[in-house]
């Protein structure tokens, strides 16, 4: 099958740091399972501008065609690139409102692919006279909706309950290789070990599981990751660990030896690191209604939160209190989880809902 993939949340070369590559995962194992995938990405540079993103010019870039734009989802995309669009191709997957927009305009059977940043257009006023009802209509012409966690298709059917028949959840998956088997780290009930993982923007509420921790005994606070607020972050408690921006086999390696992951983090389209901390052994925290609830179950496999002091408070104060015994059972559970998650099997269930909707 030949497969357009249209999306602005690609990384434009395999070096790149600061997209996420969860996208690029599913198309490096379609490849693998015989398909021919076409990337295309349309950047808008004013976007790329504010966010600080690398620029690169219009262009084939290893496997993804990189085409700029000043104005977003106006005009004929295919003219910027005529040579890319002169293959013939049999879907479209489409993901980010860019992608989706673009992709209802081709005139081919399409997957839109919904994130939080669509959740936000279809609520925001401030996308309420066009780019609303464009996403809308495009929804509506769309063979398949993807939602990117079951949070995202939940508030998605609240909005829209006519899609339900076309919607489906396709999480993404980790690599089998770093789910352990046994704990690495042995729970001290004296002595919980905390660690967090993220960029340090105001919706991952670092500062507010920093001081909910605060006046805890018994607790070590351990802080992956770095931003502008960094330094704010380490006057708010000085006997906390903050290590910086580390590889992802040195967090995974802090996670193995860490008791508990705690990420309060609201507007999660997904959330890898959530499912890196349960794949290390980690009795892992996230945000009730956000992010990768519904995978994690509260008391469980693991524990959700709301994203304020006196909720996250609670939630340490509960685990400090557990036994050892139960402590590890949600470990246990925790691990049976994330082993339905791999990275394969998740790419591999997202094309068989692709041809399910696409060709039924």
């Amino acid at each position: 099958m030949k497969i357009l993939f249209i999306t602005d949340l690609y990384p434009v070369k395999s070096s790149e740091k600061i997209t996420p590559k969860t996208l690029s995962n599913f198309v490096e194992d379609w490849k693998s399972f015989g398909h021919d995938v076409s990337v295309y990405k349309p950047n808008f540079l004013l976007n790329s501008f504010i966010r600080r993103k690398p620029f690169y010019k219009t262009g084939q870039y290893e496997d993804v065609f990189n085409a700029n734009y000043i104005t977003p989802f106006w005009g004929n995309i295919q003219n910027k690139s005529k040579t890319f669009f002169s293959k013939n191709f049999d879907i479209i997957v489409a993901h980010m409102p860019s992608g989706i927009l673009f992709a209802d305009k081709l005139e081919l059977p399409f997957i839109a692919g919904i994130h939080s940043s669509d959740l936000t257009v279809l609520t925001n006023p401030l996308y309420k006279f066009h780019f609303k009802k464009r996403l809308v209509r495009a929804l509506v012409n769309a063979n398949g909706i993807a939602c990117r966690s079951s949070v995202i298709k939940n508030k998605l059917l609240k909005l829209y309950p006519q899609f339900e028949d076309k919607t489906f959840v396709a999480p993404s998956g980790i690599e089998e290789k770093y789910i352990i088997d046994n704990f690495l780290s042995n729970i001290q009930p004296d002595r919980l070990k905390i660690v967090t993982c993220a960029n340090f923007k105001k919706r991952k509420n670092i500062d507010k599981l920093i001081l909910a921790l605060k006046d805890i005994d018994g607790v070590d606070l351990t802080v992956i990751g770095d931003g502008n607020d960094r330094k704010k972050l380490e006057h708010l408690n000085d006997n906390n660990k903050f290590l910086g921006r580390l590889s992802n086999e040195r967090v995974l390696e802090v996670m193995r030896n860490s008791d508990v992951f705690i990420l309060p983090s609201v507007g999660e389209t997904f959330g890898m690191v959530y499912l890196e901390a349960m794949a290390s052994g980690c009795i892992t925290v996230c945000t009730k209604d956000d992010g990768v609830d519904g995978i994690i179950k509260n008391g469980i496999n693991g524990f959700t939160v709301e994203p304020d002091l006196n909720s996250i408070r609670d939630c340490v104060l509960k685990l400090k209190g557990m036994g050892i015994e139960e402590f590890n059972m949600i470990r246990k559970n925790s691990l049976e989880t994330v082993r339905h998650y791999t990275r394969m099997a998740r790419s591999a269930e997202y094309l068989e809902n692709i041809h399910k909707f696409i060709f039924r």
